[in-house]
């Protein structure tokens, strides 16, 4: 679905990502996962056209990620960041409908839209029409899920989403975005610093490191065939998973 050949960017001269090659398979979660500062935020913006890499390309579903193409390309992809990332002074309503009222959708085409993906996120019904203030972290999260699944987008991408979290709701939101890919089937590109949250969200994991790819695969392979000293290391500063066994 995603694809980035050669792709390099910088900042004031320092380097933030690449030279970096690599591909998303369409329909599965691939989860980014790296210390503070690899790359995995700017990684992210480039696959939907918020900023532009110095060089290499991306592409999105066969067409280049352009800024003549990043405007439709947005369009068919839900991006949720930290928080929910939404707007204060709009409800939760108006949040998740502003792209659909922007475009044009008439209301009970709307309206069936938001009570779909109410279900789906387990959104409380009396939460739509309250501002993001009056929502605990957890409901702001779903609102900023409902608001990137609105448009029934090809892919979704998330930023750390769940990182502001308490561990409980943290917990509870995991399971249910874990469905939510399940019963979607989209194509998913999550951001975490967390490998127990990786290997729980994805079979697929990609460690970053000073904006390169260190080593890609299963979370087995990350745990049993570190591909260098800095993934043992890696792995051994997370003290919350245990380590996967082989599939037998």
């Amino acid at each position: 679905m995603f694809q980035l050949a050669g792709v390099t960017k910088s900042y004031a001269g320092r380097s933030a990502l690449g030279p970096i090659t690599l591909d998303t398979l369409a329909g599965r979660t691939t989860v980014l996962i790296g210390p503070s500062g690899c790359g995995k935020s700017t990684l992210l913006r480039l696959l939907i056209g918020l900023i532009e890499p110095d060089a290499g390309t991306v592409t999105f579903d066969g067409t280049p990620v352009t800024p003549e193409t990043a405007r439709p390309v947005r369009r068919r992809t839900g991006y949720v960041i930290q928080d929910g990332g939404l707007f204060p002074h709009l409800t939760a309503r108006g949040n998740i409908t502003l792209m659909a009222r922007h475009l044009g959708w008439d209301r009970a085409r709307i309206a069936a839209r938001v009570a779909e993906l109410a279900a789906l996120t387990r959104l409380p019904a009396d939460g739509l029409d309250r501002y993001p203030h009056q929502l605990s972290g957890g409901q702001r999260q779903r609102v900023g899920l409902m608001r990137a699944l609105m448009l029934d987008p090809a892919a979704l991408l998330l930023d750390e989403p769940l990182g502001a979290l308490d561990p409980l709701v943290r917990a509870d939101l995991q399971a249910d975005l874990r469905d939510v890919f399940g019963a979607l089937g989209k194509t998913v590109v999550m951001v975490t610093h967390d490998l127990g949250e990786a290997a729980f969200f994805a079979a697929r994991i990609v460690l970053l490191r000073d904006g390169q790819v260190v080593q890609e695969g299963s979370p087995a392979d990350l745990w049993n065939r570190p591909a260098d000293p800095f993934v043992t290391r890696f792995v051994q500063a997370q003290r919350g998973p245990q380590i996967p066994q082989e599939a037998t």
